[in-house]
Parts: structure tokens; sequence; C-alpha cells
């Protein structure tokens, strides 16, 4: 059965390329009860999936893959991958899976990504990146952006980055999110590369200026919503990974403070509620509770009870057989710590 509100905001969201808001694709993380719960935080956040391979598209189990709930969009899958025609290819049949965005990864920096020769390498390699986006602009109709660092290894970040904008601009992309930190492909693991290169957050605005046209976002190191509404001054958007994972709360936030509209609910405790229906649904397919609540685990961050719901999730939602009854019961837990503040 089709779900009809999700279709209405399909329709009401898909036309409007807004990158005012969005959360980061992260790998093991960004799922797709990762997304639903995301979604129920805020209508108007731009979300995207895991990245996925061309190949994995292409040749694997696509509905696995790729399958989403109708609740989800605005949704962006990210492709990673550096041959033009293969690119295509899988972008056709992502838009076909109803996504609203394809994006490409050039900032990745893991050894996977360093094997197969896309990601982050792709900084070395702007011309080809214009290939690859022209490639997917040319059989899609929806949105192909990019998503880069400002550089990798020893390249000189301005020029670096200055040379991939250009080319993917020209190329038809509809925007650019720039993780505002170098990625060191030799030297530093993947979870380094995320802290330990130093922010440049004034290049990415001084190159706002000399891309007026091209909507450009920024992520990387942005640890508050706050700090998210203090860069809309200079850029057209926001992305924030790790600090709307480990604290989604604040997606509840989302809606009126950056796009004047009402939360979808008044507190988390609502949206868990809200939450529920689909968990019991993905519970009947064979899912495991701890599929779901492992992306609930910072949700109480700085309320009474918090390490207690954390605690009792971590403990009984691995167990085998484990309902929403465990959920239930480590929200009562915040709850109860709630009243006796």
């Amino acid at each position: 059965m089709k779900d009809t509100k999700a279709i209405e905001m399909k329709e009401k969201y898909a036309k409007i390329n807004d990158y005012r808001f969005a959360v980061a694709p992260m790998m093991d993380w960004t799922d797709r009860h990762c997304r639903v719960l995301h979604r129920l935080m805020s209508r108007r956040a731009r979300l995207y999936t895991e990245m996925v391979t061309t190949g994995a598209v292409i040749h694997g189990d696509r509905e696995r893959l790729l399958g989403f709930c109708a609740v989800e969009h605005p949704l962006a899958v990210q492709l990673g991958g550096s041959e033009p025609e293969a690119l295509a290819k899988a972008a056709l049949i992502c838009a076909g899976f109803g996504y609203d965005e394809i994006n490409l990864n050039c900032g990745c920096p893991s050894d996977r990504v360093q094997s197969g020769a896309f990601g982050a390498c792709l900084m070395r390699e702007p011309a080809l990146v214009g290939e690859c986006v022209a490639a997917m602009k040319a059989v899609v109709k929806i949105p192909v952006t990019v998503k880069c660092r400002i550089g990798v290894d020893d390249q000189d970040p301005r020029e670096a980055l200055w040379a991939m904008a250009d080319s993917v601009k020209k190329a038809g992309a509809d925007a650019l999110f720039v993780h505002a930190r170098k990625a060191w492909l030799k030297g530093l693991s993947p979870k380094e590369n995320r802290d330990v290169p130093p922010l440049d957050y004034p290049l990415v605005y001084e190159l706002k200026r000399a891309f007026r046209d091209l909507p450009i976002a920024i992520n990387g190191g942005i640890g508050s919503l706050a700090e998210a509404m203090s860069h809309l001054a200079y850029l057209d958007g926001v992305m924030l990974g790790r600090a709307a994972y480990h604290e989604p709360g604040l997606l509840l936030r989302v809606d009126p403070q950056l796009f004047g509209e009402d939360a979808p609910f008044a507190n988390q405790f609502d949206a868990i509620e809200a939450y529920i229906p689909y968990i019991e649904a993905r519970l009947a397919e064979g899912a495991r509770l701890a599929d779901m609540t492992r992306h609930l685990l910072g949700f109480f961050t700085g309320l009474p009870g918090a390490r207690t719901f954390r605690r009792h999730l971590a403990m009984e939602a691995v167990k085998r057989g484990a309902g929403v009854d465990v959920l239930r019961a480590a929200v009562a837990r915040v709850s109860r710590a709630a009243i006796a503040a």
C-alpha cells in the first residue's frame, strides 16, 4: 500500500534544491533505520545513504543496498566510483529507485576507496570528476552533487579546491559539499582523517565568493546547530555528521530554526513513540531490535537518566527476541529521572 503522506512529501520537496541543512553520509551509521529516525526529527533535512559503490549497485542485491522507506524523502544516495560509464549506469538505477539526488563521493580516504581509485583520490583528478558528473547528468533528471575535501596530501588546498569546483560547475553539478579539511591518504587512518587535519572554514567561504552561482555547503567539525547556523551567513548550506548522529535531539530544532516551520514533534519522547511502529514492523520482518536502537543511544544526551537509558539498551536490545518493551523500559528510566529532577 502506498504511503500517501510520504508521496506528498516527496512531491513537495523533490523540486526544491534546498541544501541549507543535511545529515552527512556516514558508513555503518546512516542506514535506513537511522534515516527513518532522523526524518521523524526533521521534515526538511536532506538525508544521505551510506556510500554505495557503482559495482555493488550494478551487480549486487539492489533492494538490500538501495531500498528505503518512502518517509525518508528528501533522500540522496551517495555513490562511490570513478568511471563515468559505470556511474551513469548506477545513477540511472538509483533514480529508478526514487532517490531525490545523486551524490558523488570525492572525500572518503579509506583503504577501500584508495584501492579502487575513487573517493578522496579523485581530488587529484578534477577533470575526471567533471566527466563523471556530466555522464550522470546526461541520464538522470534529479540533481547530481559532489562531496569533496579541500585537498589531499601535499596538494595546495586553494588550487585543488578551485580546480574541483570549476570542473564540477562546468559539468553541471547542482551543488558542492566541502569537508573543510584535507585528507591524508598516507599516514592517517580514516578516523584520524576526521579530526587531525586542521579545518579551514575561511577557505570554503572564499570559494563561495568565487563561485557565486554554484550552491556550496560546508561539512567538518561542526558540533552544534548554533555553529551550523553561523556558517549560513557565508554559504548555502551546512552538513552535520557525528554531531547529528550522536545527539539526534538537535534535529528537532532544524525545522523551526533554519526553515521557520514547526518541529514534527514537541520532544524526543514523542519522536521515539512515533518510531516504535516502524521498529515493530521491522521486527516482524526478522530484524533485531539492536539494529534500530543503536541509533538511539545518544538520543537523550544532556538529560537526567541518559546514561541509564544507554546502558539499558546496550545490554538488553542485543538479546535474542528483544522487543519494543525493552525500548519502552529504557525511555521510562529517562522519564523517571526527569520527574525526580
